[in-house]
């Protein structure tokens, strides 16, 4: 016997008996399972090709219950042009009415749904601190109560009835923040220029703020005219950096 037999024989005597018993299980498994692969399993099963054109059939056969916004703009044009040109204009018809699929076959007996009911707009409008600054957002136990959204409120081009006269009708969150703030007695248009289609287009005309350390200096500078505010020196205090750098203009504490 060479020496590689021997030292073969050697390491397999030291393996545990437990180790070689599971490794006979493991064999017989392994051997069960290419068996039953080989002749129990359907060809079409096996053949990755029969799978996929079998699967494709099954999936073409299937009845959707959805269709396309083009879809519903053959019939729908001038609400699909009014859509396309409002706020509602990245939503799919069937975001609000439901699956139109069957409306579109027979709309006679088949038509459509209508969100009729507040619930369905506060999902995307009752007011959350996580959601974007400026989207638009309402508390619906005081806002217009008991009134369907509809019924002041186009849906498929939702301007506001009348322009907000108020920052905190889009601005919620910061209006509740300073609330509680220092700076409460300040208007927004004291630190913000606001254009007058702001209220209309608010992403395409953003309103202004501060660019420099000397508008906050105003009220906070030693020597200032205005009476009530804390005083720093300008000249050191904070170096270089804007003054909302360190401190949130709406909560103004100091860090």
């Amino acid at each position: 016997m060479t020496k590689k037999a021997v030292s073969m024989k050697n390491f397999v005597q030291k393996i545990p008996e437990q180790i070689k018993r599971l490794s006979i299980v493991f064999f017989f498994l392994a051997a069960g399972v290419l068996l039953a692969r080989a002749y129990l399993v359907p060809t079409e099963l096996k053949e990755s090709g029969i799978h996929r054109s079998k699967t494709i059939q099954t999936e073409i056969s299937r009845k959707g219950s959805y269709s396309e916004s083009e879809v519903c703009s053959e019939c729908h044009d001038d609400k699909d042009t009014l859509k396309r040109s409002g706020f509602h204009k990245f939503l799919a018809c069937e975001t609000c009415h439901g699956p139109g699929a069957k409306h579109a076959e027979d709309p006679e007996t088949t038509p459509p749904s209508a969100p009729r009911e507040r619930d369905y707009c506060s999902l995307c409008h009752a007011y959350d601190a996580s959601r974007p600054t400026g989207f638009p957002q309402i508390n619906p136990l005081v806002h217009n109560p008991l009134k369907a959204c509809i019924s002041c409120h186009e849906p498929h081009d939702p301007k506001p009835t009348e322009v907000p006269r108020e920052c905190s009708a889009c601005h919620g969150g910061i209006s509740r923040t300073m609330a509680i703030s220092p700076h409460i007695q300040l208007d927004c248009t004291t630190c913000h220029e606001v254009p007058k289609n702001h209220k209309t287009t608010p992403r395409a005309a953003k309103p202004s703020k501060p660019e420099s350390r000397e508008f906050c200096g105003k009220c906070h500078a030693e020597g200032s005219d205005v009476k009530g505010p804390p005083r720093v020196d300008m000249k050191t205090h904070g170096e270089k950096y804007l003054c909302w750098q360190c401190h949130y203009p709406h909560m103004p504490e100091a860090r």
